[in-house]
Parts: structure tokens; sequence; C-alpha cells
């Protein structure tokens, strides 16, 4: 199917396309410049490796195979709208989000093309890694100086292999000077000894290089719809039950109160600004914030509750609320507060 065939579809009948029906590709689009611009940052560094790179479901580097995976739906304005209206942001959409996204990816390329886990200073500096996945929920410390800062949720922290590919990222990212940004740092002697080692390389073909089989790696072999509503579910989870108690503090307007607001109405009045305001300092994904804000309204439909207006306090009151619990989502993987 040509492009131009599927681009004028509604969402509904977009969805129920297949992604490996859509005819994407890098070459000729605007993200075939943004790849250029990574092998143009790798060989100003003197490296011989540059990462190829496909159309894949996610961002992602296959356990063992040095290629770097783009998202399908950056591929296209068309798939973006789709990606922002089904999940309310599109990873990488600008070319700075993009090149921190492709320099962090690129890290995990070289670590399999250059087998860098069998080097034991690379252990000693970054940690024993392993097969295990990322984990989902990692308890992160905020204002600690032995990792780097390149993507959100302090990322390095999560896992060894995280660690080197924000600590590469940073390495690599152009005009930054790192020596003064982490002056003083504990991470700056994992700066240090990144730059050692990619100098080490300098010139050297891989010693790992598999050949790339689309067939092992075809992920794009689903309709539009199945791969949303599994994206969905992941970034959704399941809730625990909401804390009536906290609403009903939160929202005490009783009905001799004059003037006094539905709280459900006044959620869904600030609903995108809450949103908004959360994800900003949480960077907490919008789809998932958007679902607890949705849960909450109803729940607040349910225990009839309400607001009174014109009290200042009440945005200040709920988005600190709204903040809590995704901060402790993001530390416990659950929403519910420890009382």
């Amino acid at each position: 199917m040509e492009a131009a065939e599927w681009v004028n579809l509604s969402d509904d009948e977009l969805l129920e396309r297949k992604i490996s029906q859509l005819g994407l590709k890098l070459d000729g689009t605007e993200l075939q410049s943004l790849v250029q611009r990574l092998h143009d940052e790798l060989s100003a560094k003197g490296l011989a490796f540059l990462p190829p790179c496909h159309i894949g479901d996610e961002w992602f580097v296959p356990v063992g195979i040095p290629a770097i995976f783009v998202p399908f739906f950056l591929a296209h304005d068309r798939l973006r709208k789709l990606e922002k209206k089904l999940i309310l942001e599109v990873e990488g959409e600008n070319p700075e989000w993009f090149m921190k996204l492709i320099r962090h990816e690129a890290a995990h390329a070289y670590f399999f093309a250059y087998q860098l886990q069998r080097r034991r200073k690379w252990r000693e500096v970054f940690g024993a890694t392993s097969n295990e996945e990322t984990p989902q929920f990692y308890r992160p410390r905020p204002y600690s100086r032995s990792y780097v800062v390149h993507l959100d949720d302090w990322y390095a922290q999560s896992h060894p292999d995280e660690d080197f590919a924000e600590t590469f990222a940073v390495w690599l990212t152009p005009g930054l000077d790192w020596r003064e940004r982490y002056k003083d740092w504990k991470a700056l002697h994992k700066l240090e000894y990144v730059d050692e080692l990619m100098r080490s390389l300098a010139g050297k073909p891989p010693v790992h290089q598999p050949a790339y089989r689309v067939v092992d790696y075809d992920c794009l072999g689903i309709k539009l719809k199945t791969h949303y509503a599994r994206k969905r579910k992941l970034i959704e989870d399941s809730y625990p039950d909401f804390y009536d108690k906290d609403l009903r503090q939160l929202f005490a307007a009783g009905p001799e109160v004059q003037g006094r607001w539905k709280a459900s109405a006044f959620l869904r009045a600030n609903r995108k600004h809450l949103m908004d305001s959360v994800c900003q300092w949480t960077n907490e994904k919008k789809y998932r914030v958007d679902k607890l804000l949705a849960r909450l309204i109803e729940r607040c439909d349910q225990l009839e509750l309400y607001v009174q207006t014109g009290d200042p306090r009440n945005s200040l009151q709920v988005a600190s609320y709204v903040t809590t619990l995704v901060m402790n989502y993001l530390f416990t993987g659950r929403f519910k507060r420890t009382r």
C-alpha cells in the first residue's frame, strides 16, 4: 500500500492496517538526515562502526545485535498524529529529542558490536551486566552525582547497561563540555573511562556483527490497533483502589456551601493543565497521568464530592496530591500512598 493510499484514511480505518503494510522506511525522510547526523558524530570521534538503523515498533537495540530500531510512528506525520492522539505524546518527535534517544541506543549497539561486557574494567566501572531487562520500577536518587543525567527519570540509575548508554550519550553529544558539566561529580570517572575506551576502539571494525535478517525481528506484522492496545495496556497498568479519604479531604464542600462546584467538573476543567504540570515535574508519561485523572474524576462523581468555587488553593492542592501519587508510582510501581 502506498503512503498516498493510507495517509487519508480515518483513524479507525488506519488502525485496521498492519504496520508492515504501510511501506515505511528511513530513506528519503527527515529521519535519514538525523541518522546521518549520528553517523557523522561517531565519525568525528574517529569511530569506524556506524550502527545500521531500521524501522521498529519502538526505540530499541535487540539483545546481542548491534542495530538500532527507530519507532515507525516517526516516519510519517500522519502516524505522529495518531500516536499523539492515542498516547498523548510522541517520543523523539523533534530533532533534539530524537538525537538524545538515538545516541543512547548507539551505545547499546557499540556494547554488542565490541562485546564490552567481556572487559574487566568495564565491569569495574559500570557494574556486572546481565541478561535481565531494565526494570520498569527502580528507586533513583535524584541528587546523586555518581551518574550522568541525560534522559528523563534518572535512567542511568536503572541498570549497568543503561548507565553505560547514558554516559556514552553524554560523551558523544557535540558541543557539550562534559568535563566542565560533571566537574567534581563521581560520574566524571565514567565519562573519562568511556573517552579512553572509545579512543582505543577508534578505527577498529566491530568484533561482533552478525548478519541482520528481517524475519528475526519482524515486529511490524501486526495491526496498528493491536499495537496500540498493547502499548496502552502497558502504560496504563492496573490501578489500586483510589483514596476516598483523600478525595473527601480535598473536596470537602458540603451542601451548605454556596456556589459550590462538582469536584469532577472542576477536575475536567483543569485536566489538561494538571496533566501538563505534573508531567513536566515528574517526567511521567502523559497517558498514565491522564488515565489517573480520569479515574479520580470517575470516583469523585461516584462519591458526589464538591469543591468551593473561587478558592485559589484548589488547583495547588490537587496538583500536589496528583504529583504525590505519581512520584510514589515512579518509586514503587504503585499509586497507593503509605499512611
